[in-house]
């Protein structure tokens, strides 16, 4: 039988999953055991569309309810959290909010 983890281990497991996924929306072929020991701005190397990050909320937000039991209100707030620490930098931000108004 499958040993069941820890709250700890299934955070440390969110920033793992949380990572690969917003490398593959955005289409990188990178994972998060390529960045996981750099010390340096290694976020800085790659871009995410504004779309991108918002489907990367999306799915952290769906994700962390599912996997943490998060409510609503706190999946958003952590996956903002996420997107501080970890986010790549937008390739389109300008545009995308020009577009918007």
């Amino acid at each position: 039988m499958a040993k069941r983890l820890t709250r700890e281990q299934k955070k440390e497991q969110a920033v793992v999953d949380l990572v690969n996924k917003m490398f593959e929306i955005a289409g990188h072929q990178v994972t998060y055991d390529d960045i996981k020991d750099r010390k340096d701005n290694w976020f800085q190397e790659w871009t995410m569309t504004f779309e991108q990050h918002l489907e990367w909320q999306d799915w952290g937000e769906k994700y962390l309810k599912k996997q943490l039991n998060l409510s609503a209100k706190r999946a958003e707030l952590e996956m903002q959290w996420a997107s501080l620490a970890w986010g790549l930098k937008f390739s389109n931000f300008e545009e995308y909010h020009a577009s918007k108004n």
